[in-house]
């Protein structure tokens, strides 16, 4: 690290330099202070906000700089253009997250990791934001608020409730995909360089002449993966708790630059209505076997921030920030994650998030949009501020505009078509290897003894044995159930 020698004047935030930064301006040497103290004032007022409010989930991550090099034409199903031609370079950056801990939460703990990764296309920021597992636990927004308030701490004790955790997963089924995930041995990851990525959502590609396919998103990580042992996560997370995040950042700062290989599966549009999952929920997979995986490019971690809060606490992902080629699909968690995403970045952050360098795309920014709290641009001048207009404003591109979808049926609310929730967990499990199922095994009834209500407990033990009877007998012999 080198200090910035641009200007050795220490100076307020509005330039003017500081005559003394020891001693505050006061009557005489006992005081009181005097309010005229301006230098003072503002120190201690942008010291109280120097906390942004933390992400409600995601809240402690890591994050790096790099680029996406495209390494097969796949131009036949999308138009995008940082997708166009193999050899192209799009600069990018990721942020690793875990889910449920607060911002100073160890790193090292059993939880899903967000894998959100900020695409800088000349088109304008694409925001690709998922986790390290291609399933979700719930597939309706409406769910969220409440799968995540059993994630955090119980409003009495303070302390972290595994019987709300349960009862929750216990009376949603279709959490049990995930559930096995997490509680295998890829529930704690060895490093963030070290697990896969997914966009987990299916997402629809639409191609030059208005053809659209849909498609899901895999990240392969070249390094290979690799998982914690349960007893040294735990030590970890007492010695060493920002051990990913530091992990991260030295194998970058040493030349030793994690990459991933991008690859999709692409589904023909008319299969949609005759799969044997619904593929828009994102409690189930594709199998690879009916779609397997097309190598689109690869993507390289060469930079780390230079300012965490900056680049890292600063920014903001969309799964609603799309470029022309990629739109949104059916997917109901993905549809309202399409609203929530961007709008609790204008809570956190600010209506301006996007003006700041960690956001703004290196695309030109036209649009009416004005003031707001920490505007840093020139606000549109004197330009045109509405559309339409007389005067030659900013206008709609009208080749742009989103693929036509059929839509039908009547307005109610509704669950899938598809409930079952068994058949890819139970096939989860019986792929592992004894060692394998027996520390999957001994790490569910581990996070379950601690549960209070035996009636959670059986009910959840018979989404197991849903899934495999063998799965299930073996948790509740556990358990002593």
């Amino acid at each position: 690290m080198t200090a910035n020698r641009n200007n050795d004047k220490l100076t307020t935030s509005w330039g003017a330099p500081v005559g003394d930064n020891q001693n505050s301006m006061t009557a005489g040497s006992r005081g009181p202070t005097l309010l005229q103290d301006v230098h003072l004032l503002e120190k201690l007022a942008h010291f109280n906000r120097e906390r942004v409010p933390e992400r409600v989930v995601h809240a402690k991550g890591a994050g790096a700089h790099g680029y996406f090099e495209v390494t097969r034409d796949l131009s036949q199903y999308t138009k995008a253009a940082f997708l166009s031609d193999v050899g192209k370079r799009t600069p990018m950056f990721i942020r690793f997250s875990t889910v449920a801990g607060e911002l100073g939460s160890a790193d090292t703990v059993r939880d899903p990791r967000g894998f959100a990764v900020k695409f800088y296309t000349e088109e304008g920021n694409y925001d690709l934001v998922g986790n390290n597992t291609p399933v979700f636990f719930i597939r309706d927004a409406i769910k969220f608020p409440d799968f995540i308030h059993t994630q955090k701490r119980h409003p009495q004790t303070h302390l972290k409730n595994p019987t709300a955790v349960w009862d929750f997963w216990s009376h949603s089924p279709e959490s049990l995909h995930q559930v096995t995930i997490l509680m295998s041995d890829r529930g704690i990851p060895a490093t963030l360089r070290h697990m896969h990525g997914f966009g987990s959502h299916t997402f629809k590609w639409v191609n030059a002449e208005g053809r659209a396919v849909w498609v899901k998103y895999h990240f392969k990580t070249e390094q290979g993966v690799q998982n914690l042992d349960v007893k040294l996560a735990a030590q970890l997370a007492g010695e060493h708790p920002d051990y990913h995040t530091e992990d991260l950042f030295n194998a970058i700062d040493n030349g030793d630059f994690p990459a991933w290989t991008l690859y999709v599966q692409i589904m023909p549009e008319e299969d949609a209505n005759s799969y044997r999952f619904d593929p828009f929920d994102v409690t189930k997979v594709w199998s690879q076997k009916d779609y397997p995986l097309i190598e689109v490019g690869r993507m390289v971690l060469d930079r780390n921030p230079e300012n965490y809060f900056a680049e890292v606490e600063q920014a903001t992902f969309s799964p609603g920030s799309f470029v022309p080629g990629i739109e949104a699909s059916p997917d109901k968690m993905l549809q309202g994650r399409l609203f929530a995403y961007g709008d609790a970045h204008r809570y956190r952050v600010g209506a301006n998030h996007n003006h700041l360098p960690i956001n703004r795309p290196i695309a030109e920014v036209n649009n009416n949009q004005r003031d707001g709290a920490m505007n840093a641009t020139n606000n549109g001048g004197g330009s045109v501020y509405y559309e339409p207009n007389s005067f030659g404003g900013a206008t709609e591109s009208p080749q742009h505009k989103a693929a036509a979808f059929e839509v039908s049926g009547q307005a109610d609310s509704m669950s899938y078509d598809h409930d079952d929730h068994y058949t890819q967990p139970g096939d989860l499990y019986r792929l592992l290897s004894e060692e394998e199922r027996a520390r999957l095994v001994q790490n569910i009834v581990e996070a379950m003894t601690p549960v209070k209500s035996d009636e959670i407990k059986l009910r959840q033990i018979g989404h197991f044995r849903k899934a495999d009877p063998e799965f299930g007998q073996r948790i509740a012999e556990g358990l002593g159930l």
